[in-house]
C-alpha cells in the first residue's frame, strides 16, 4: 500500500485519497465500537438507545459509564468493552496517523539519500 523507500515521494492528489481512506477506516471503527456498545448497554443492561449510546460513548472515550451497571451479564460485558475500547482507540489513532507519520518519514529519508 506505502511507496518504498527508493520510490518518489506519492503526489499530493493521492496522497489525500490515501488519507481520507485511512480517516473513514478510523471512523467505521469507532461507528463500530459504538454499536457493539449501545447493543450491550440496551439488551444487557435494559438501558434505552440514548443512555446506550452515552454510556458506550463515554467508555469509547476513556471516560466512564454514567449510569450503574447492576447485572452479571453487564458487568461482564462493560469490563470486556473497556478493555477492547482502550485497543480500539490506539488502533483508530494509528489507523489515521499512519498516512502522515509515513510520508513523513519517507519525505526525511528521500533528503537523507539526496545529501549523502
Amino acid at each position: 500500500m506505502s511507496e518504498r523507500r527508493q520510490d518518489q515521494l506519492l503526489p499530493r492528489p493521492l496522497y489525500y485519497q490515501r488519507l481520507i481512506r485511512s480517516l473513514l477506516s478510523g471512523l467505521g471503527l469507532i461507528v463500530f465500537s459504538l454499536l457493539v456498545g449501545m447493543l450491550g448497554y440496551h439488551y444487557l443492561e435494559n438501558l434505552s438507545w440514548l443512555d446506550a449510546y452515552l454510556n458506550a460513548a463515554m467508555i469509547l472515550a476513556g471516560m466512564g459509564p454514567l449510569a450503574p451497571v447492576t447485572t452479571t451479564a453487564g458487568k461482564l460485558f462493560a469490563g470486556t468493552y473497556a478493555i477492547y475500547c482502550g485497543i480500539a482507540l490506539l488502533t483508530t489513532a494509528g489507523l489515521i496517523l499512519t498516512p502522515v507519520v509515513h510520508r513523513s518519514l519517507h519525505k526525511f529519508h528521500l533528503e537523507w539519500d539526496r545529501d549523502n
